[in-house]
């Protein structure tokens, strides 16, 4: 596979393509971000999908033997909940004691988190929703930056800009490497991030078809037949944004936001992760729970190995560039 877009994302974290894999909750396990680390990208594991500090340390050595020691990373995502946040010390600390030095913060301030992680010599990359708290965090030491728009699946926070948008009235407001997430699904959208003076893209939706994702086939396969309309934000009115699979568990949620539920518990098990994990990844029912997805899974046609996505969309950047040149 040809590298043909080198960038200071790619010298910082000493990988042959700028695009990183969205922590994908559940599903960010030692296969996946092994793919995406084989595939000449950056993934990042997420220790909150492990039921134990030992099985997250197991998925870091496991990870390690599958991308035969090329780069990869660890997620930390902070809450604005401090009693939320209890594991992330320990998840730090397995996560440097296993020779992790690749971390994307994300969620609430992460000044004292990006300060330990420098201390044992590691690159933090912090994910944003706007763009005055990516500035923020680049003044806390943050050695790169991933923006986020409103398209992304999951957890775009309140911010309702357009990822080019606010890429475009990001650049140049940075000095570390800047990274746009969020509705992007094709190497078109990775030449035009490139050519506005970004640094890369992060990337999570599209890459849900692959075959290293450890979601069950039928829901992979409902996903080929999704265009870029079967999406809906949910949960605005909690301060909770969430975009997810516009299915039957979105409806309800959809139906008591009108009826005035104010309070998380008003939604019960609907919102429940373990719902998503036991009720969709592991049986095929994509009506069960909140599944993140953003509209770039519209570009999804087939299931195939990650390298080949990944290759797909080198391409296409490639030839989006001859085509401008020409």
């Amino acid at each position: 596979m040809a590298a043909p877009f080198r960038t200071r994302l790619t010298e910082l974290l000493g990988i042959e393509h700028p695009i990183l894999g969205g922590g994908l909750m559940w599903l960010s396990d030692a296969r996946y971000v092994a793919a995406l680390a084989n595939a000449g990208c950056m993934g990042f594991i997420t220790p909150r999908s492990f039921a134990s500090d030992e099985a997250f340390a197991e998925a870091i050595e496991v990870c390690k033997d599958l991308s035969a020691g090329k780069p990869f990373g660890v997620n930390l995502t902070l809450s604005s909940r401090p009693e939320a946040n209890q594991s992330v010390q320990s998840w730090t600390e397995i996560a440097l004691a296993h020779g992790v030095r690749h971390f994307e913060t994300a969620g609430y301030r992460p000044d004292g988190l990006i300060g330990t992680l420098h201390a044992a010599g590691a690159i933090v990359i912090h994910k944003a929703s706007s763009i005055r708290h990516g500035l923020a965090a680049e003044r806390a030491g943050a050695d790169a930056i991933a923006l986020i728009g409103m398209e992304e699946g999951g957890h775009p926070g309140a911010n309702k800009l357009p990822s080019m948008l606010m890429g475009a009235l990001a650049v140049g407001q940075f000095r570390v490497p800047l990274v746009l997430g969020g509705g992007i699904g094709h190497g078109r959208q990775i030449a035009a991030a490139l050519v506005q003076g970004l640094d890369g893209v992060l990337m999570g939706s599209r890459f849900l078809v692959c075959e290293e994702i450890g979601a069950h086939h039928d829901y992979k396969t409902h996903l080929l037949t999704c265009d870029e309309h079967a999406t809906v934000r949910v949960l605005q009115s909690l301060g909770n944004t969430w975009r997810v699979l516009r299915n039957d568990t979105a409806h309800k949620i959809e139906a008591l936001e009108r009826s005035g539920a104010l309070d998380h518990a008003a939604f019960g098990d609907l919102i429940k992760g373990t719902t998503v994990r036991d009720g969709c990844y592991a049986t095929g029912d994509w009506n069960q729970g909140m599944l993140s997805l953003g509209p770039a899974i519209a570009f999804a046609k087939r299931i195939e190995p990650l390298s080949s996505i990944v290759s797909s969309l080198i391409e296409e950047a490639r030839n989006a560039f001859q085509a401008h040149a020409n």
